[in-house]
C-alpha cells in the first residue's frame, strides 16, 4: 500500500506523527516492543528469529554516522533513538547472524528504512546512517562477524576451500535479509498500517552492493542510489593488473611523474573540448576520439621528493589508503615508450589476438594501476603489483591465502583473461552481480539514480555504461524506438556521468568539477519516490577554486554536456559517434558479459 501524498508529507508521515504524540523513544526502546515486532518465524523463508537475543537501549543526542556507507553529512545535529540488536539462524545451517539496527525517535521518524553500501570487501559497519533523513536503518554481521571482519579475510576456509557461505552473503543476501527483518520491524517498532519507504545509498563495492539489492531483492526497495559500483567484480578486480602487466610486458617501469605528466597534460589539453577551460575534462569522449597523446613526447616533468599513501581498495593515491611509500624527487621529459605504455593503458586489456577483454579508462583518468616503486638499494623503479588485483587473484582465483601476488612471472594478456573467464564463471552467482534484468525491481515501482566519475582510476567510467545498456537491451530490445525506450527507462533507472569526478569523489586533478552529496543525492531519490519528483538533470556542486559554490545540473546518459560561450550551464546534447566511443564487445570471452 502507498499513501498519497499532501504537499512533501505523506499521509503515513503523518500518521507516524501522531504515534509520536503519544509515546516517547524511551516507552517505545523496549526489549518487549522489539520482540512483539520481530517477523514471525516462517513469515521469512529460511530465516528463523532468535527473540532471546534482542537487546534494546535508548541513546539520547548522538551524531549520525559517516561510516563505509559514504555519509557526507557535516551537520552538527543531534539524534535520538533506539539501538538494537537481535541475531537470526538459516533454517538447518546451525549459524547465528546479527543485526543491528537504529530506530530514530517518533518526532523524527519519517516513514522510512535506510540501507547504506560499504566499500571495499565490508559492508556498512554503522547503523546510523540514516538517521539524518528520518529513517530506521541497520547493518549486518553477514554470519562472519563482518562488524570487525572484511569479506577477503574469510573467503577461504583454508588453502583451496571456499567459504561459500560468506560469498553468497557478502555478495547480496545479508544485505537483503537484514532488509527484509529490518523493514518488518519497523513496522512493527512503531506500529505502522504499512512497511516504510525503502531507500539505499552506496558507492564503489557500495554501488555493487546496491546492484546486488537491485537484481536480487528488487521488490523490497523503492530507491537505489549506487555510485561506481565494482560490479562485473571478476573482470573489475583482475583488471587491476593491466597497467602492471603492459609494463612487464614493455619492459618499461616509468617513473610517476612521468605518468602524472602524460595526465596533466592530457587534461589541459582536452579542457575545452567540452566548450568551456575550466580545468575539467566533461568530455573525455571528445578527449578519446580526438587528441592524440603522442604530441605530449618531449614535455618535461619535475616531481619534488615526497612520501605518499598507497593505493587502497580501488581509490587513487589521494584517498586514505593502506600504506606509505617513499618517491625522490623526479624530473626528465616524457619519453615514447612512457606514452606508449598510456595509449596501451586507456586502450585496455586484449589478449594476444587482439580482441577485447574488458573495459577501458577513460583518457586522462589516473593511471593509478600503473605506478612503479622504487627501488633504493638500485635507484631505479620497478613493478609494484596493486594489491586491489594482486590479491583478488591470489585468493579468489588461485585460492591460497595470500595478501598479493609476489611476482607476475609468465603473466601475458592471456594470463589475466584467463584468470577473469575462471571467477567469472566460479562467482557467476554471487560476486559478479550482472544481472540485466530488472523486471521485478521496476514493476514494484522502484527507482533507480545510477552515477560514475568520468575520470575515475579504479572502476572504469564505462564499466556504468556498459550495465546501463545490457539493462536497456534486456529490458526493451535494440529494435525499440530510441526516444521511445529511453524515455521509458529515465521513468525508473537514470544513469549520470559526473565531468572529472574520480572514484566516489571530487579529483584532485580536476578540482574545479562538480560532485553531488550524499544528502543532495539521497534526497533527489525521496523526492523522486514519495512525490513523484522524476529528475530531469542532477544537481552537483563545485566546492573548490573559481567556481567554488557553481552548482551544476548534470545530464542524463546518454546525453552529455557541451558548454557554449563559457555561460553557466550546458546543454545537454547527443553524438552519435560520441556514444558509439562508449559502446564496447568482449570477444575474447565465449560467453555473454553484461
Amino acid at each position: 500500500m502507498r499513501y498519497p501524498t499532501c504537499g512533501s508529507v505523506t499521509l503515513a508521515v503523518l500518521a507516524a506523527s501522531s504515534l509520536a504524540k503519544a509515546r516517547s523513544i524511551a516507552q517505545l526502546c523496549t526489549v518487549s516492543n522489539v520482540q512483539a515486532s520481530l517477523p514471525a518465524n516462517g513469515t521469512i523463508l529460511g530465516i528463523e528469529m532468535l527473540p532471546s537475543t534482542v537487546t534494546a537501549n535508548t541513546v539520547y543526542n548522538a551524531t549520525a554516522g559517516s561510516g563505509p556507507g559514504g555519509s557526507t553529512s557535516t551537520s552538527s545535529a543531534t539524534y535520538n533513538y533506539c539501538n538494537v540488536t537481535v541475531a537470526y539462524t538459516h533454517t538447518g545451517r546451525g549459524d547465528r547472524v546479527v543485526l543491528e539496527y537504529a530506530f530514530p525517535a517518533p518526532n523524527t521518524f519519517q516513514n522510512r528504512f535506510f540501507v547504506a553500501g560499504g566499500q571495499g570487501f565490508s559492508l556498512a559497519t554503522d547503523a546510523t546512517e540514516g538517521l539524518p533523513f528520518g529513517a530506521a536503518s541497520g547493518i549486518t554481521d553477514a554470519g562472519y562477524d563482518a562488524f570487525t571482519t572484511s569479506y577477503d579475510e574469510v573467503n577461504l576456509y583454508g588453502n583451496g576451500t571456499i567459504n561459500w557461505d560468506a560469498a553468497h552473503m557478502f555478495g547480496y543476501q545479508a544485505l537483503g535479509e537484514m532488509t527484509k527483518v529490518g523493514k518488518v520491524m519497523t513496522t512493527g517498532f512503531y506500529g505502522l498500517d504499512s512497511k516504510p519507504y525503502t531507500y539505499y545509498y552506496g558507492c564503489s563495492d557500495g554501488g555493487r552492493q546496491g546492484m546486488s539489492q537491485v537484481q536480487r531483492w528488487g521488490d523490497e526497495y523503492d530507491g537505489v542510489v549506487a555510485g561506481a559500483p565494482a560490479f562485473r567484480f571478476a573482470q573489475q578486480q583482475v583488471n587491476h593488473l593491466t597497467g602492471v602487466t603492459i609494463e612487464q610486458t614493455m619492459d618499461y617501469y616509468p617513473p610517476p611523474c612521468e605518468l602524472s605528466k602524460i595526465v596533466n597534460a592530457t587534461i589541459a589539453a582536452c579542457d575545452a573540448l567540452d566548450g568551456r577551460t575550466d580545468g575539467v575534462v566533461s568530455r573525455s569522449d571528445l578527449c578519446m576520439l580526438e587528441f592524440d597523446l603522442s604530441s605530449i613526447v618531449g614535455e618535461s616533468y619535475y616531481c619534488a621528493a615526497q612520501s605518499y599513501t598507497s593505493l587502497g581498495f580501488g581509490f587513487n593515491k589521494r584517498a586514505d589508503g593502506s600504506s606509505t611509500t617513499y618517491q625522490p624527487a623526479q624530473n626528465g621529459t616524457v619519453t615514447k615508450e612512457g606514452v606508449e605504455l598510456a595509449k596501451a593503458f586507456y586502450k585496455g586489456l586484449h589478449n594476444s589476438k587482439g580482441e577485447r577483454a574488458y573495459i577501458s579508462f577513460q583518457i586522462a583518468a589516473e593511471m593509478s594501476d600503473a605506478e612503479t616503486e622504487y627501488d633504493s638499494s638500485t635507484s631505479s623503479w620497478g613493478l609494484d603489483i596493486p594489491s586491489t588485483g594482486g590479491e583478488y587473484v591470489a585468493r579468489f582465483v588461485e585460492l591460497v591465502e595470500a595478501d598479493n601476488l609476489s611476482n607476475l612471472d609468465n603473466v601475458t594478456y592471456d594470463t589475466l583473461v584467463d584468470w577473469m573467464n575462471t571467477a567469472m564463471v566460479l562467482y557467476m552467482d554471487s560476486l559478479q552481480t550482472t544481472v540485466p534484468d530488472l523486471t521485478t525491481f521496476k514493476s514494484s515501482g522502484g527507482k533507480l539514480l545510477h552515477f560514475h566519475g568520468e575520470s575515475d582510476p579504479s572502476v572504469p567510467t564505462a564499466s556504468s555504461v556498459y550495465y546501463w545498456q545490457s539493462v536497456r537491451e534486456a529490458m526493451y530490445g535494440l529494435a525499440r524506438s530510441s526516444t521511445k525506450d529511453l524515455t521509458e527507462l529515465a521513468e525508473w533507472y537514470q544513469l549520470y556521468l559526473i565531468p572529472g569526478a574520480a572514484h566516489c569523489g571530487a579529483n584532485d586533478l580536476q578540482p574545479n568539477g562538480p560532485f553531488p552529496s550524499m544528502t543532495t543525492l539521497v534526497e533527489t531519490m525521496i523526492d523522486w519516490v514519495e512525490n513523484g519528483e522524476q529528475p530531469a538533470r542532477l544537481n552537483a556542486s563545485v566546492s573548490s577554486g573559481p567556481y567554488s559554490g557553481e552548482v551544476q545540473r548534470l545530464c542524463q546518459f546518454p546525453k552529455r554536456p557541451l558548454w557554449k560561450n563559457n555561460k553557466n550551464d550546458f546543454e545537454c546534447v547527443f553524438d552519435e559517434k560520441s556514444y558509439e566511443s562508449w559502446t564496447y564487445s568482449f570477444p575474447a570471452f565465449n560467453m555473454t558479459v553484461y
